[in-house]
Protein backbone atom coordinates (compact mmCIF):
# COMPACT_ATOMS: atom_id res chain seq x y z
CA UNK A 1 0.00 0.00 0.00
CA UNK A 2 3.01 2.43 0.70
CA UNK A 3 3.97 1.93 -2.76
CA UNK A 4 1.12 2.40 -4.79
CA UNK A 5 0.21 5.50 -2.54
CA UNK A 6 4.28 6.75 -2.73
CA UNK A 7 3.30 6.28 -6.74
CA UNK A 8 0.31 7.73 -7.65
CA UNK A 9 -0.70 9.92 -4.25
CA UNK A 10 1.39 13.16 -4.93
CA UNK A 11 0.10 13.30 -8.40
CA UNK A 12 -3.69 12.85 -7.60
CA UNK A 13 -3.42 14.66 -3.94
CA UNK A 14 -5.67 17.75 -4.91
CA UNK A 15 -8.34 15.43 -6.44
CA UNK A 16 -8.48 13.13 -3.57
CA UNK A 17 -8.33 16.20 -1.45
CA UNK A 18 -11.63 17.44 -3.05
CA UNK A 19 -13.19 13.80 -3.47
CA UNK A 20 -12.17 13.59 0.55
CA UNK A 21 -13.95 17.31 1.32
CA UNK A 22 -17.06 15.85 -0.38
CA UNK A 23 -17.25 12.31 1.11
CA UNK A 24 -17.09 14.99 4.44
CA UNK A 25 -20.35 16.57 3.57
CA UNK A 26 -21.49 13.43 3.33
CA UNK A 27 -20.65 12.48 6.58
CA UNK A 28 -21.90 15.81 8.49
CA UNK A 29 -25.21 15.72 6.50
CA UNK A 30 -25.74 11.60 7.69
CA UNK A 31 -24.82 13.05 11.53
CA UNK A 32 -27.02 15.90 11.34
CA UNK A 33 -29.61 13.38 9.86
CA UNK A 34 -29.60 11.90 13.18
CA UNK A 35 -29.22 14.67 15.53
CA UNK A 36 -31.99 16.77 14.20
CA UNK A 37 -34.53 14.17 15.40
CA UNK A 38 -34.07 15.06 19.04
CA UNK A 39 -35.82 18.08 17.94
CA UNK A 40 -37.90 17.22 15.37
CA UNK A 41 -39.29 14.93 18.58
CA UNK A 42 -39.09 17.17 21.84
CA UNK A 43 -39.31 20.94 20.43
CA UNK A 44 -42.45 20.05 17.56
CA UNK A 45 -44.28 16.56 18.86
CA UNK A 46 -43.70 17.44 22.51
CA UNK A 47 -43.59 20.75 23.38
CA UNK A 48 -45.74 21.57 19.92
CA UNK A 49 -43.32 24.17 18.56
CA UNK A 50 -45.06 24.68 15.74
CA UNK A 51 -43.23 27.90 14.34
CA UNK A 52 -39.92 25.54 14.58
CA UNK A 53 -41.42 22.98 11.99
CA UNK A 54 -40.85 25.30 8.82
CA UNK A 55 -37.03 25.67 9.74
CA UNK A 56 -36.47 22.46 10.46
CA UNK A 57 -38.06 20.81 7.54
CA UNK A 58 -35.34 23.78 5.20
CA UNK A 59 -32.67 22.56 7.35
CA UNK A 60 -33.54 18.94 6.48
CA UNK A 61 -33.86 19.71 2.69
CA UNK A 62 -30.71 21.62 2.21
CA UNK A 63 -28.29 18.89 4.09
CA UNK A 64 -30.04 16.00 1.64
CA UNK A 65 -29.67 18.73 -1.13
CA UNK A 66 -26.00 18.96 0.14
CA UNK A 67 -25.48 15.45 0.24
CA UNK A 68 -26.75 14.55 -3.19
CA UNK A 69 -24.56 17.19 -4.91
CA UNK A 70 -21.38 16.03 -2.80
CA UNK A 71 -22.06 12.41 -3.57
CA UNK A 72 -22.28 13.43 -7.27
CA UNK A 73 -19.01 14.75 -6.62
CA UNK A 74 -17.45 12.59 -4.75
CA UNK A 75 -18.21 9.47 -7.47
CA UNK A 76 -17.39 11.00 -10.78
CA UNK A 77 -13.90 12.54 -9.37
CA UNK A 78 -13.30 8.79 -8.27
CA UNK A 79 -14.20 7.56 -11.50
CA UNK A 80 -11.90 10.06 -13.23
CA UNK A 81 -8.97 9.52 -11.19
CA UNK A 82 -9.51 6.11 -10.94
CA UNK A 83 -9.74 5.31 -15.05
CA UNK A 84 -6.33 7.98 -14.99
CA UNK A 85 -4.54 4.87 -12.57
CA UNK A 86 -5.58 2.48 -14.70
CA UNK A 87 -4.56 3.94 -17.97
CA UNK A 88 -1.07 4.91 -16.28
CA UNK A 89 -0.46 1.09 -15.44
CA UNK A 90 -2.04 -0.12 -18.49
CA UNK A 91 1.07 2.03 -20.65
CA UNK A 92 3.29 1.34 -17.87
CA UNK A 93 3.01 -2.30 -18.05
CA UNK A 94 2.71 -2.02 -21.76
CA UNK A 95 5.93 -0.10 -21.94
CA UNK A 96 7.84 -2.60 -19.52
CA UNK A 97 6.72 -5.40 -21.54
CA UNK A 98 8.19 -4.17 -24.60
CA UNK A 99 11.70 -4.19 -22.53
CA UNK A 100 11.47 -8.02 -20.97
CA UNK A 101 13.96 -10.18 -23.23
CA UNK A 102 12.51 -13.01 -25.06
CA UNK A 103 13.53 -15.36 -22.57
CA UNK A 104 10.55 -13.97 -20.41
CA UNK A 105 8.15 -14.68 -23.24
CA UNK A 106 9.30 -17.70 -24.11
CA UNK A 107 8.44 -18.85 -20.64
CA UNK A 108 4.75 -17.11 -20.48
CA UNK A 109 1.74 -18.09 -22.47
CA UNK A 110 0.55 -14.62 -23.87
CA UNK A 111 -2.97 -15.14 -23.59
CA UNK A 112 -2.95 -15.78 -19.94
CA UNK A 113 -0.20 -13.14 -19.63
CA UNK A 114 -3.23 -10.74 -21.20
CA UNK A 115 -5.59 -12.14 -19.22
CA UNK A 116 -3.60 -11.45 -15.81
CA UNK A 117 -3.18 -7.98 -16.73
CA UNK A 118 -6.77 -7.03 -17.72
CA UNK A 119 -8.20 -8.55 -14.56
CA UNK A 120 -5.03 -7.30 -11.89
CA UNK A 121 -4.52 -3.47 -13.06
CA UNK A 122 -7.63 -2.19 -11.94
CA UNK A 123 -6.47 -3.66 -8.14
CA UNK A 124 -4.54 -0.63 -7.72
CA UNK A 125 -7.23 1.71 -8.48
CA UNK A 126 -9.46 -0.39 -6.14
CA UNK A 127 -7.40 -0.36 -3.63
CA UNK A 128 -7.15 3.95 -3.59
CA UNK A 129 -10.51 4.65 -3.90
CA UNK A 130 -11.54 2.31 -1.39
CA UNK A 131 -8.92 3.25 0.95
CA UNK A 132 -10.05 7.10 0.42
CA UNK A 133 -13.64 6.51 0.69
CA UNK A 134 -13.15 4.50 3.94
CA UNK A 135 -10.75 7.01 5.80
CA UNK A 136 -12.91 9.98 4.36
CA UNK A 137 -16.26 8.56 4.29
CA UNK A 138 -17.00 5.78 6.61
CA UNK A 139 -14.59 6.44 9.19
CA UNK A 140 -15.85 10.25 9.51
CA UNK A 141 -19.74 9.00 9.46
CA UNK A 142 -19.21 6.87 12.20
CA UNK A 143 -16.85 9.44 13.97
CA UNK A 144 -20.06 11.77 14.00
CA UNK A 145 -22.64 9.42 14.55
CA UNK A 146 -20.80 7.84 17.59
CA UNK A 147 -20.47 11.88 18.47
CA UNK A 148 -24.27 12.14 18.80
CA UNK A 149 -24.91 8.60 20.70
CA UNK A 150 -22.50 9.70 23.02
CA UNK A 151 -23.95 13.32 23.19
CA UNK A 152 -27.49 11.68 23.47
CA UNK A 153 -26.80 9.40 25.99
CA UNK A 154 -23.37 7.90 27.11
CA UNK A 155 -24.95 4.82 28.93
CA UNK A 156 -26.23 3.40 25.88
CA UNK A 157 -23.44 4.11 23.46
CA UNK A 158 -21.39 1.48 25.70
CA UNK A 159 -23.96 -1.31 24.78
CA UNK A 160 -23.40 -0.64 20.93
CA UNK A 161 -19.37 -0.69 21.20
CA UNK A 162 -19.57 -4.37 22.61
CA UNK A 163 -19.64 -5.57 19.19
CA UNK A 164 -16.05 -3.92 18.15
CA UNK A 165 -13.95 -6.80 19.41
CA UNK A 166 -15.15 -9.73 17.66
CA UNK A 167 -15.83 -7.79 14.64
CA UNK A 168 -12.34 -7.47 14.39
CA UNK A 169 -11.21 -10.51 15.27
CA UNK A 170 -13.63 -12.03 12.63
CA UNK A 171 -11.98 -9.28 9.89
CA UNK A 172 -8.30 -10.38 10.53
CA UNK A 173 -9.22 -14.02 10.02
CA UNK A 174 -11.62 -13.60 6.89
CA UNK A 175 -8.48 -11.86 5.39
CA UNK A 176 -6.11 -14.14 5.73
CA UNK A 177 -8.03 -17.06 3.93
CA UNK A 178 -9.28 -14.79 1.14
CA UNK A 179 -5.76 -13.69 0.54
CA UNK A 180 -5.21 -17.18 -1.23
CA UNK A 181 -7.98 -18.24 -2.57
CA UNK A 182 -8.21 -15.01 -4.26
CA UNK A 183 -4.74 -14.97 -5.96
CA UNK A 184 -5.58 -18.56 -7.28
CA UNK A 185 -9.10 -17.28 -8.43
CA UNK A 186 -7.01 -14.92 -11.01
CA UNK A 187 -4.87 -17.16 -12.42
CA UNK A 188 -7.37 -20.37 -12.89
CA UNK A 189 -9.31 -17.19 -14.38
CA UNK A 190 -6.14 -16.00 -16.79
CA UNK A 191 -5.38 -19.37 -17.76
CA UNK A 192 -8.97 -19.67 -18.61
CA UNK A 193 -9.42 -16.37 -20.84
CA UNK A 194 -5.84 -17.75 -22.41
CA UNK A 195 -6.94 -21.07 -23.71
CA UNK A 196 -10.18 -19.55 -24.88
CA UNK A 197 -7.69 -17.25 -27.01
CA UNK A 198 -5.47 -20.50 -27.84
CA UNK A 199 -9.12 -22.09 -29.24
CA UNK A 200 -10.06 -19.04 -31.44
CA UNK A 201 -6.54 -18.33 -32.74
CA UNK A 202 -6.29 -21.21 -33.96
CA UNK A 203 -9.65 -22.27 -34.95
CA UNK A 204 -8.87 -23.47 -38.84
CA UNK A 205 -7.06 -26.16 -36.73
CA UNK A 206 -9.84 -26.89 -34.43
CA UNK A 207 -11.93 -27.77 -36.85
CA UNK A 208 -9.91 -29.51 -39.43
CA UNK A 209 -8.91 -32.09 -36.90
CA UNK A 210 -12.21 -32.19 -35.19
CA UNK A 211 -11.28 -31.15 -31.80
CA UNK A 212 -14.35 -29.55 -30.64
CA UNK A 213 -15.45 -32.16 -28.25
CA UNK A 214 -12.06 -32.59 -26.82
CA UNK A 215 -11.11 -28.67 -26.26
CA UNK A 216 -14.97 -28.00 -25.08
CA UNK A 217 -13.90 -30.75 -22.18
CA UNK A 218 -10.77 -28.79 -21.31
CA UNK A 219 -12.65 -25.64 -21.10
CA UNK A 220 -15.52 -27.44 -19.38
CA UNK A 221 -13.24 -28.48 -16.65
CA UNK A 222 -11.14 -25.07 -16.12
CA UNK A 223 -14.96 -23.37 -16.22
CA UNK A 224 -15.49 -25.74 -13.53
CA UNK A 225 -12.50 -24.70 -11.13
CA UNK A 226 -12.73 -21.63 -12.21
CA UNK A 227 -16.84 -21.08 -10.90
CA UNK A 228 -15.55 -23.44 -7.62
CA UNK A 229 -12.81 -20.79 -6.89
CA UNK A 230 -15.54 -17.65 -7.04
CA UNK A 231 -17.83 -19.60 -5.41
CA UNK A 232 -15.39 -20.00 -2.14
CA UNK A 233 -14.24 -16.86 -2.89
CA UNK A 234 -17.83 -15.67 -2.29
CA UNK A 235 -18.41 -17.81 0.51
CA UNK A 236 -15.34 -16.63 2.25
CA UNK A 237 -16.16 -13.21 1.84
CA UNK A 238 -19.41 -13.06 2.81
CA UNK A 239 -19.50 -14.77 5.45
CA UNK A 240 -18.56 -11.20 7.23
CA UNK A 241 -22.01 -10.67 6.59
CA UNK A 242 -24.25 -12.72 8.83
CA UNK A 243 -21.55 -11.96 11.73
CA UNK A 244 -22.15 -8.25 11.37
CA UNK A 245 -25.82 -8.57 11.24
CA UNK A 246 -26.25 -10.89 14.41
CA UNK A 247 -23.46 -8.56 15.79
CA UNK A 248 -25.39 -5.20 15.40
CA UNK A 249 -28.65 -6.60 15.80
CA UNK A 250 -27.67 -8.21 18.96
CA UNK A 251 -26.37 -4.46 19.82
CA UNK A 252 -29.21 -2.64 18.73
CA UNK A 253 -31.84 -5.36 20.15
CA UNK A 254 -30.16 -4.57 23.49
CA UNK A 255 -30.00 -0.67 23.36
CA UNK A 256 -33.90 -0.77 22.62
CA UNK A 257 -34.42 -2.97 25.38
CA UNK A 258 -32.61 -0.72 27.68
CA UNK A 259 -34.29 2.39 26.16
CA UNK A 260 -38.23 0.65 26.16
CA UNK A 261 -37.08 0.12 30.08
CA UNK A 262 -36.22 3.74 30.78
CA UNK A 263 -38.72 5.42 29.41
CA UNK A 264 -41.20 3.37 31.21
CA UNK A 265 -39.82 4.30 34.67
CA UNK A 266 -38.49 7.66 34.31
CA UNK A 267 -40.49 10.26 32.54
CA UNK A 268 -38.17 11.94 30.02
CA UNK A 269 -38.92 13.47 26.82
CA UNK A 270 -38.55 10.40 23.97
CA UNK A 271 -36.58 12.42 21.49
CA UNK A 272 -33.18 11.91 22.95
CA UNK A 273 -33.66 8.05 22.29
CA UNK A 274 -35.38 8.45 19.00
CA UNK A 275 -32.24 10.69 18.05
CA UNK A 276 -29.69 8.00 19.79
CA UNK A 277 -31.65 5.43 17.43
CA UNK A 278 -31.80 6.91 14.53
CA UNK A 279 -27.59 7.61 15.09
CA UNK A 280 -27.22 3.65 15.87
CA UNK A 281 -29.05 2.96 12.73
CA UNK A 282 -27.03 5.07 10.29
CA UNK A 283 -23.50 4.26 12.01
CA UNK A 284 -24.41 0.49 11.30
CA UNK A 285 -24.09 1.46 7.15
CA UNK A 286 -20.64 2.84 7.69
CA UNK A 287 -19.43 0.35 10.51
CA UNK A 288 -20.48 -2.58 7.91
CA UNK A 289 -18.59 -0.84 4.88
CA UNK A 290 -15.39 -0.59 7.70
CA UNK A 291 -15.97 -4.06 8.36
CA UNK A 292 -15.74 -4.82 5.23
CA UNK A 293 -13.16 -2.61 3.75
CA UNK A 294 -10.24 -4.41 5.11
CA UNK A 295 -11.29 -7.66 3.38
CA UNK A 296 -12.21 -6.05 -0.08
CA UNK A 297 -8.73 -4.00 0.39
CA UNK A 298 -6.46 -7.67 0.44
CA UNK A 299 -8.60 -8.47 -2.51
CA UNK A 300 -7.51 -5.51 -4.22
CA UNK A 301 -3.70 -5.96 -2.68
CA UNK A 302 -3.58 -9.63 -4.18
CA UNK A 303 -4.77 -7.77 -8.18
CA UNK A 304 -1.96 -4.78 -7.02
CA UNK A 305 1.04 -7.52 -5.59
CA UNK A 306 0.26 -9.46 -9.31
CA UNK A 307 1.15 -6.37 -11.39
CA UNK A 308 4.09 -5.25 -9.51
CA UNK A 309 5.65 -8.84 -10.02
CA UNK A 310 5.42 -8.05 -13.89
CA UNK A 311 6.65 -4.59 -13.32
CA UNK A 312 9.67 -5.83 -10.93
CA UNK A 313 11.01 -8.02 -13.35
CA UNK A 314 14.07 -6.97 -14.56
CA UNK A 315 15.36 -7.61 -18.10
CA UNK A 316 18.14 -10.38 -18.23
CA UNK A 317 19.53 -8.86 -21.31
CA UNK A 318 20.40 -4.95 -21.32
CA UNK A 319 22.42 -3.08 -23.09
CA UNK A 320 26.27 -3.00 -21.36
CA UNK A 321 27.28 0.05 -19.70
CA UNK A 322 29.06 2.70 -22.10
CA UNK A 323 26.88 0.71 -25.11
CA UNK A 324 27.34 3.09 -28.71
CA UNK A 325 25.19 2.80 -31.59
CA UNK A 326 26.23 0.81 -34.17
CA UNK A 327 28.04 2.08 -37.16
CA UNK A 328 27.39 -0.37 -40.37
CA UNK A 329 29.14 1.04 -43.49
CA UNK A 330 29.32 -2.51 -45.55
CA UNK A 331 27.26 -4.93 -43.07
CA UNK A 332 29.56 -7.79 -43.38
CA UNK A 333 28.58 -10.44 -40.13
CA UNK A 334 31.38 -12.45 -38.71
CA UNK A 335 29.92 -15.19 -36.11
CA UNK A 336 33.22 -16.47 -34.59
CA UNK A 337 33.24 -19.17 -32.24
CA UNK A 338 29.81 -19.19 -31.24
CA UNK A 339 28.07 -21.43 -28.52
CA UNK A 340 24.51 -21.38 -27.01
CA UNK A 341 22.00 -23.42 -25.45
CA UNK A 342 18.40 -22.40 -24.09
CA UNK A 343 18.63 -24.68 -21.30
CA UNK A 344 22.02 -26.10 -19.35
CA UNK A 345 23.87 -28.73 -20.55
CA UNK A 346 21.81 -28.90 -24.10
CA UNK A 347 23.92 -27.00 -26.38
CA UNK A 348 22.05 -25.43 -29.50
CA UNK A 349 25.22 -24.10 -31.13
CA UNK A 350 29.11 -25.62 -30.69
CA UNK A 351 31.50 -23.40 -31.65
CA UNK A 352 29.92 -22.45 -34.81
CA UNK A 353 32.30 -20.08 -36.75
CA UNK A 354 31.61 -18.32 -40.08
CA UNK A 355 31.79 -15.05 -42.07
CA UNK A 356 28.51 -13.29 -43.94
CA UNK A 357 30.79 -11.51 -47.24
CA UNK A 358 29.30 -7.32 -47.04
CA UNK A 359 26.68 -7.35 -50.27
CA UNK A 360 26.71 -11.21 -50.56
CA UNK A 361 23.66 -13.38 -50.09
CA UNK A 362 24.59 -16.69 -47.30
CA UNK A 363 22.68 -19.27 -47.23
CA UNK A 364 22.67 -21.93 -44.30
CA UNK A 365 20.93 -24.90 -44.64
CA UNK A 366 20.88 -28.01 -42.37
CA UNK A 367 18.12 -30.71 -40.61
CA UNK A 368 15.90 -29.09 -38.18
CA UNK A 369 17.01 -28.47 -34.86
CA UNK A 370 20.48 -28.11 -36.32
CA UNK A 371 20.43 -24.21 -34.90
CA UNK A 372 19.50 -21.63 -38.01
CA UNK A 373 17.11 -20.13 -36.34
CA UNK A 374 18.84 -19.81 -33.44
CA UNK A 375 22.05 -17.88 -35.53
CA UNK A 376 19.32 -15.36 -36.64
CA UNK A 377 18.42 -15.02 -32.99
CA UNK A 378 21.36 -14.28 -31.83
CA UNK A 379 22.34 -11.84 -34.71
CA UNK A 380 19.36 -9.61 -33.28
CA UNK A 381 20.27 -10.33 -29.97
CA UNK A 382 17.14 -12.14 -28.49
CA UNK A 383 19.43 -13.84 -26.98
CA UNK A 384 23.46 -13.30 -26.04
CA UNK A 385 25.47 -15.93 -26.84
CA UNK A 386 26.88 -18.37 -23.96
CA UNK A 387 30.33 -17.77 -25.58
CA UNK A 388 32.08 -16.32 -28.46
CA UNK A 389 31.57 -13.10 -30.62
CA UNK A 390 29.11 -12.11 -33.50
CA UNK A 391 30.39 -8.84 -35.30
CA UNK A 392 28.91 -6.49 -37.77
CA UNK A 393 32.12 -4.58 -39.67
CA UNK A 394 34.25 -5.63 -37.21
CA UNK A 395 31.78 -4.28 -34.15
CA UNK A 396 31.37 -6.71 -31.41
CA UNK A 397 27.17 -6.27 -31.28
CA UNK A 398 27.66 -7.10 -27.64
CA UNK A 399 29.26 -3.71 -26.94
CA UNK A 400 26.24 -1.66 -29.42
CA UNK A 401 22.77 -0.56 -28.64
CA UNK A 402 20.18 -3.02 -29.27
CA UNK A 403 17.82 -0.61 -31.03
CA UNK A 404 20.51 0.44 -32.93
CA UNK A 405 21.42 -2.81 -34.23
CA UNK A 406 18.13 -4.01 -34.78
CA UNK A 407 17.13 -1.09 -36.84
CA UNK A 408 20.05 -2.11 -39.35
CA UNK A 409 18.68 -5.25 -39.74
CA UNK A 410 15.54 -5.87 -41.67
CA UNK A 411 13.45 -9.91 -41.14
CA UNK A 412 11.15 -11.67 -43.32
CA UNK A 413 9.93 -14.87 -41.56
CA UNK A 414 8.48 -18.15 -42.57
CA UNK A 415 5.23 -17.29 -40.94
CA UNK A 416 4.84 -13.50 -41.40
CA UNK A 417 2.84 -11.79 -38.61
CA UNK A 418 0.56 -8.92 -39.15
CA UNK A 419 -1.13 -6.45 -36.78
CA UNK A 420 -4.75 -5.46 -36.82
CA UNK A 421 -5.20 -2.12 -38.54
CA UNK A 422 -4.53 -1.39 -42.32
CA UNK A 423 -2.23 -2.47 -45.04
CA UNK A 424 -0.39 0.70 -44.79
CA UNK A 425 -0.12 0.49 -40.91
CA UNK A 426 1.57 -2.71 -41.61
CA UNK A 427 3.97 -1.71 -43.80
CA UNK A 428 4.82 1.25 -42.41
CA UNK A 429 6.03 -0.50 -38.81
CA UNK A 430 8.64 -1.15 -41.17
CA UNK A 431 9.49 2.57 -40.78
CA UNK A 432 7.73 4.27 -38.74
CA UNK A 433 8.71 7.72 -40.30
CA UNK A 434 7.86 6.78 -43.86
CA UNK A 435 5.95 8.55 -46.44
CA UNK A 436 2.83 7.19 -48.19
CA UNK A 437 4.89 7.33 -51.33
CA UNK A 438 8.05 5.24 -49.77
CA UNK A 439 5.29 2.99 -48.67
CA UNK A 440 3.39 2.13 -52.14
CA UNK A 441 7.30 2.27 -53.87
CA UNK A 442 8.05 -0.56 -51.49
CA UNK A 443 4.76 -2.28 -52.26
CA UNK A 444 5.03 -2.53 -55.98
CA UNK A 445 8.65 -3.59 -55.24
CA UNK A 446 7.49 -6.00 -53.15
CA UNK A 447 4.66 -7.33 -55.97
CA UNK A 448 1.89 -6.64 -53.32
CA UNK A 449 0.55 -3.25 -55.21
CA UNK A 450 -1.77 -5.44 -57.48
CA UNK A 451 -3.68 -7.10 -54.65
CA UNK A 452 -3.68 -4.22 -52.83
CA UNK A 453 -5.21 -1.92 -55.25
CA UNK A 454 -8.15 -5.16 -55.32
CA UNK A 455 -8.91 -4.66 -52.11
CA UNK A 456 -12.32 -2.54 -50.54
CA UNK A 457 -10.07 0.66 -49.48
CA UNK A 458 -6.87 -0.14 -50.93
CA UNK A 459 -3.75 0.57 -48.54
CA UNK A 460 -6.30 1.94 -46.07
CA UNK A 461 -7.83 -1.77 -46.33
CA UNK A 462 -8.67 -3.53 -42.50
CA UNK A 463 -6.82 -6.96 -42.33
CA UNK A 464 -8.74 -8.54 -39.68
CA UNK A 465 -6.41 -10.19 -36.79
CA UNK A 466 -2.87 -11.33 -38.54
CA UNK A 467 -3.79 -10.45 -41.79
CA UNK A 468 -6.89 -13.01 -41.85
CA UNK A 469 -8.36 -11.49 -44.79
CA UNK A 470 -5.54 -12.15 -46.65
CA UNK A 471 -3.82 -15.52 -48.47
CA UNK A 472 -0.34 -16.41 -47.23
CA UNK A 473 1.29 -15.53 -50.19
CA UNK A 474 0.39 -11.92 -49.96
CA UNK A 475 0.77 -11.67 -45.63
CA UNK A 476 4.16 -12.85 -46.99
CA UNK A 477 4.67 -10.12 -49.61
CA UNK A 478 3.20 -7.58 -47.04
CA UNK A 479 6.00 -8.48 -44.79
CA UNK A 480 8.64 -8.26 -47.33
CA UNK A 481 7.35 -4.33 -48.20
CA UNK A 482 8.05 -3.63 -44.57
CA UNK A 483 11.22 -5.20 -44.64
CA UNK A 484 11.84 -2.84 -47.90
CA UNK A 485 10.24 0.23 -46.51
CA UNK A 486 12.72 -0.47 -43.32
CA UNK A 487 15.58 -0.12 -46.32
CA UNK A 488 18.09 -2.19 -43.58
CA UNK A 489 21.68 -2.65 -45.03
CA UNK A 490 21.48 -6.75 -43.43
CA UNK A 491 18.48 -8.64 -44.35
CA UNK A 492 17.31 -11.98 -42.78
CA UNK A 493 15.11 -14.40 -44.97
CA UNK A 494 14.00 -17.43 -42.67
CA UNK A 495 12.43 -19.71 -44.71
CA UNK A 496 10.71 -17.22 -46.73
CA UNK A 497 9.01 -18.98 -49.42
CA UNK A 498 8.66 -22.41 -47.60
CA UNK A 499 4.67 -22.46 -47.14
CA UNK A 500 3.78 -20.98 -50.36
CA UNK A 501 2.38 -22.60 -53.56
CA UNK A 502 4.34 -22.42 -57.03
CA UNK A 503 2.38 -19.20 -58.01
CA UNK A 504 2.75 -17.11 -54.58
CA UNK A 505 6.12 -18.14 -54.62
CA UNK A 506 7.13 -16.99 -57.42
CA UNK A 507 6.39 -13.96 -57.30
CA UNK A 508 7.70 -13.55 -53.53
CA UNK A 509 10.90 -15.08 -54.80
CA UNK A 510 10.85 -12.57 -57.56
CA UNK A 511 9.96 -9.49 -54.93
CA UNK A 512 13.28 -11.17 -52.57
CA UNK A 513 15.58 -10.78 -55.35
CA UNK A 514 15.07 -7.21 -55.75
CA UNK A 515 15.30 -6.77 -52.26
CA UNK A 516 18.20 -8.65 -51.61
CA UNK A 517 20.43 -6.79 -54.34
CA UNK A 518 23.43 -4.92 -53.00
CA UNK A 519 22.38 -5.99 -49.20
CA UNK A 520 24.09 -8.30 -46.93
CA UNK A 521 21.89 -11.33 -46.75
CA UNK A 522 21.39 -14.68 -44.60
CA UNK A 523 18.57 -17.22 -45.93
CA UNK A 524 17.51 -20.16 -44.23
CA UNK A 525 16.66 -22.32 -46.90
CA UNK A 526 16.10 -25.61 -47.83
CA UNK A 527 14.61 -24.95 -51.74
CA UNK A 528 17.06 -25.20 -54.31
CA UNK A 529 16.42 -21.92 -56.25
CA UNK A 530 17.55 -20.12 -53.18
CA UNK A 531 20.71 -21.89 -52.24
CA UNK A 532 22.05 -22.51 -55.64
CA UNK A 533 22.03 -18.65 -56.49
CA UNK A 534 23.70 -17.89 -53.07
CA UNK A 535 27.03 -16.40 -52.81
CA UNK A 536 27.91 -19.10 -50.27
CA UNK A 537 26.43 -21.52 -48.08
CA UNK A 538 26.97 -22.54 -44.56
CA UNK A 539 25.88 -26.26 -44.00
CA UNK A 540 25.14 -26.94 -39.86
CA UNK A 541 24.13 -30.16 -38.12
CA UNK A 542 23.46 -30.70 -34.42
CA UNK A 543 24.77 -27.19 -33.76
CA UNK A 544 28.25 -27.61 -35.90
CA UNK A 545 29.23 -26.08 -38.68
CA UNK A 546 30.17 -29.33 -40.92
CA UNK A 547 30.27 -27.73 -44.67
CA UNK A 548 30.61 -24.50 -45.79
CA UNK A 549 31.55 -22.69 -49.76
CA UNK A 550 29.70 -22.62 -52.78
CA UNK A 551 27.25 -24.77 -54.17
CA UNK A 552 29.48 -26.34 -56.85
CA UNK A 553 32.84 -27.08 -54.13
CA UNK A 554 29.67 -28.40 -51.73
CA UNK A 555 28.50 -30.52 -54.07
CA UNK A 556 31.97 -31.97 -54.79
CA UNK A 557 32.74 -32.42 -51.54
CA UNK A 558 29.95 -35.12 -51.49
CA UNK A 559 29.23 -34.72 -47.87
CA UNK A 560 25.90 -33.58 -45.82
CA UNK A 561 24.33 -30.83 -48.72
CA UNK A 562 25.07 -32.76 -51.44
CA UNK A 563 22.92 -35.66 -50.22
CA UNK A 564 20.48 -32.79 -49.75
CA UNK A 565 21.14 -31.87 -53.57
CA UNK A 566 20.59 -35.26 -54.35
CA UNK A 567 17.08 -36.00 -52.49
CA UNK A 568 15.89 -32.63 -54.49
CA UNK A 569 16.91 -33.90 -57.77
CA UNK A 570 15.50 -36.99 -57.14
CA UNK A 571 12.37 -35.84 -56.20
CA UNK A 572 12.13 -33.30 -58.85
CA UNK A 573 12.85 -35.76 -61.56
CA UNK A 574 10.04 -38.50 -60.08
CA UNK A 575 7.30 -35.58 -60.17
CA UNK A 576 8.40 -34.53 -64.03
CA UNK A 577 8.39 -38.12 -64.64
CA UNK A 578 4.79 -38.54 -63.49
CA UNK A 579 3.99 -35.25 -65.13
CA UNK A 580 4.50 -32.72 -62.30
CA UNK A 581 5.90 -29.19 -63.32
CA UNK A 582 7.65 -28.51 -60.05
CA UNK A 583 11.26 -28.52 -59.97
CA UNK A 584 11.85 -27.17 -56.40
CA UNK A 585 10.33 -29.63 -54.18
CA UNK A 586 10.66 -28.75 -50.36
CA UNK A 587 13.36 -31.06 -48.31
CA UNK A 588 11.04 -33.85 -46.69
CA UNK A 589 10.60 -33.06 -42.80
CA UNK A 590 12.23 -35.34 -41.69
CA UNK A 591 14.99 -34.86 -43.29
CA UNK A 592 14.92 -30.93 -43.20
Amino acid sequence: MRRVIGENGREFMSHYALAAFFMVVIAATTSFSAWIMQSIVDDVFVRQRWDLLGWICGAVLLSFMLRGFATYGQNVLLAKVGNNIVARYQRRLFDHLMQLDMGYFSGAHSGQLAAQIAQNVTGIRDLLNMTVTAAARDFISLIGLIAVMVYMDPVLSLAAFLIGPPLIFSVNYLMRRLRTVTRESVEINSRLLGAMQEAVQGIAVVKAFTMEKVLAQKMAGLIDYAENRSNKIARVSERLGPITEFLAGAAIAAVLAYAGWRASTAAEPPGSVFAFITALLLAYDPARRLARVQVNIERALVNARMIYEILDTQPKQRDNAGAKPIRVTDGGVEFDKVRFSYKENVPVLRGVSFRAAAGKTTAIVGPSGAGKSTLFALLQRFYDPDSGVIRIDGQDIAGVTKQSLRQSIAYVSQHPYLFEGTIRDNIRYGRPDATDAEIEAAARLANAEEFILQQPQGYDTLIGENGVTLSGGQRQRISIARAIVRNAPILLLDEATSALDNESEAKVQQALDRVMDKRTTLVIAHRLSTVVNADHIVVLEDGLLVEEGTHEDLVRQDGLYARFYRMQTEKAHSLLEGGEQNSDETIPTEER
